[in-house]
């Protein structure tokens, strides 16, 4: 029993860095996502997706493009928050000015304050609904994260129909327009599509719509 029981313990130290080891591997995973649900990103890449659709170049517009173009203006749009949190938090930690602790908590307030302006009071009252803490008198800097992203989220989900729903009103014009004339005209076989791309991407061109929709998502973020 004596040797069974030293060698289940020898098990268990062996085992206990590997599954350490797979927590962080597991955490590192999903980090990625946690951070871009934090972020501008999910507004910007969905616009970006309902453009694609709106203008019916599936093929023609590589998706690692759009995530590219996302992720550079998402940097650019969380460039205030991220020295915020550089200055506030990562510094003093690196300097062994403040603890571990301590800096998260610093780190949270430029993270927060994002989220909160850009997230939506009805979204807000939803989770705190639903987490049982909407009697409790909770203030807005008081908002626990595991309610604020969410709502961030949601409120984010909302704008970018919001916008995309704009984005497909012109394009879905010149689609009604072709369609009609080529039934008119009793060309029912020959694809709609085939005829109203080129038009699309004109229209699109002539009003510079790149600038003009990326100046409309930084502007939203103001």
């Amino acid at each position: 029993m004596e040797d069974f029981a030293s060698m289940m313990l020898k098990n268990q130290q062996h085992l206990a860095p590997l599954i350490k080891l797979f927590i962080v591997l597991t955490f590192l995973m999903f980090l990625p996502t946690v951070i871009f649900m934090m972020t501008s990103f999910v507004r910007i890449i969905i616009t970006l997706s309902f453009l694609k659709s709106a203008l019916g170049a599936q093929q023609s517009i590589p998706n690692q493009i759009l995530i590219g173009i996302a992720m550079a203006l998402t940097i650019f749009i969380m460039a205030p928050t991220i020295s915020d949190i550089n200055k506030t938090a990562i510094k003093p930690y690196m300097e062994k000015k403040v603890e571990f602790k301590e800096a998260i908590e610093k780190a949270e307030v430029p993270v927060r304050k994002f989220l909160l302006k850009q997230t939506r009071e009805k979204d807000i009252k939803l989770f705190l609904e639903m987490s049982n803490m909407d009697g409790k008198k909770v203030t807005r800097d008081d908002i626990p994260l595991y309610i604020l992203v969410p709502a961030f989220a949601i409120s984010e989900l909302k704008t970018a129909f919001q916008i995309g729903f704009l984005i497909y009103l012109p394009f879905l014009l010149i689609d009604l327009v072709v369609s009609s004339t080529l039934m008119s005209m009793g060309m029912f076989m020959l694809p709609p599509v085939m005829i109203s791309l080129p038009f699309k991407l004109l229209l699109f061109i002539m009003v510079d719509g790149w600038n003009l929709l990326i100046k409309s998502l930084l502007l939203s973020f103001k």
